[in-house]
């Protein structure tokens, strides 16, 4: 890709974007985790649903740093495939 560092500083690259199909079994899953959400959120009253609601949002919290850290992790495992791509291409040349 032509400019690649120019169209993601611009924001023409979105970083987040899947072109990955989820399974058909983890489809299931989470259909499942929405409805039991919205069913438990539904019947709980009081101090069960707050602490509920805690639970679920505490959750989001956890795998959304878990999320950012994998993708972290995966970026630099990327610049360390570049940069040893380079570094050895250098190398080369120079023997």
């Amino acid at each position: 890709m032509k400019d690649f560092i120019k169209e993601f500083y611009y924001g023409n690259i979105d970083p987040q974007a899947r072109s990955i199909k989820q399974s058909k079994a983890v489809m299931k899953e989470m259909q499942m985790l929405n409805e039991t959400e919205e069913y438990l959120t539904a019947k709980l009253k009081g101090v069960e649903k707050s602490k509920f609601l805690d639970h679920v949002n505490a959750w989001s919290v956890v795998n959304g740093e878990s999320n950012l850290d994998s993708f972290i992790v995966g970026f630099r495992l990327g610049a360390k495939f570049t940069y040893d791509t380079f570094t050895i291409s250098v190398k080369e040349l120079i023997i």
